[in-house]
């Protein structure tokens, strides 16, 4: 029973460390590394990277700069973009990590789940802040950058402390992404394709193409000689 314990809690914390950072990998970072320095969780060896110091005062750094950066109208949408190229190979160097000294079956196989995890949870979050920016005003953009860290922080607990608890929730999450995702996509194309139309240029000869009447042009006729 206490092996199938520590699969199950290793499964969580390999799944929940992907999961959580296509949301927020510097909180998750963050959480991790304060946890298992205050004693609270015990993190795999190879893990305990995020402990030290150096990778502690970057990451809160910057979180700090995510946490305003995620609350500004547009920049957000900048940020999520740029953030494609990190959270994701991240989220599968953490889920590889987590997995402990294994065999290089196991790391790789953990890191493909860590980071197709980590995508779906970019792409959903990234696809609704453009969605939610269509709205001028801010306070949609803090109540949702709110309620991911408050996401990241109370799943990545749960993964730690009730690990079966969090792979059930997880197993419903993932059923809710796939049903939103084709809907976020559509989402994306309208509100970019109104864009392109809004700065794109119109056609420059709008009569271009057309046939023009007969009576518009009069054939040049030679002057004959009297």
């Amino acid at each position: 029973m206490d092996q199938l314990e520590q699969i199950v809690s290793l499964i969580a914390l390999t799944m929940g460390v992907g999961w959580a950072s296509g949301i927020n990998l510097y909180a998750t970072v963050l959480m991790l590394g304060v946890l298992s320095n205050m004693g609270h969780v015990s993190l795999p060896e190879e893990l305990m990277v995020v402990t030290d110091p150096l990778v502690l005062m970057a990451a809160g750094f910057m979180y700090c700069v995510e946490f305003f950066a995620d609350k500004i109208p547009g920049v957000d949408t900048g940020w999520d973009g740029l953030h494609t190229f990190i959270r994701i190979p991240a989220g599968a160097a953490l889920a590889a990590a987590a997995v402990g000294d294994v065999t290089p079956a196991v790391e790789v196989a953990a890191a493909l789940v860590g980071g197709s995890l980590a995508a779906a949870t970019h792409a959903t979050k990234a696809g609704s802040r453009v969605l939610i920016n269509t709205s001028p005003e801010p306070v949609s953009n803090w109540t949702a950058s709110f309620t991911e860290d408050l996401i990241v922080l109370g799943g990545l607990w749960t993964a730690l402390n009730s690990p079966m608890y969090f792979l059930i929730a997880l197993a419903v999450f993932i059923v809710l992404m796939i049903w939103l995702l084709p809907k976020l996509w559509r989402g994306v194309k309208s509100v970019f394709g109104w864009i392109a139309r809004l700065f794109g240029a119109g056609p420059a000869n709008p009569s271009a193409g057309k046939i023009t009447h007969k009576g518009d042009v009069r054939p040049s006729v030679p002057d004959s000689d009297h």
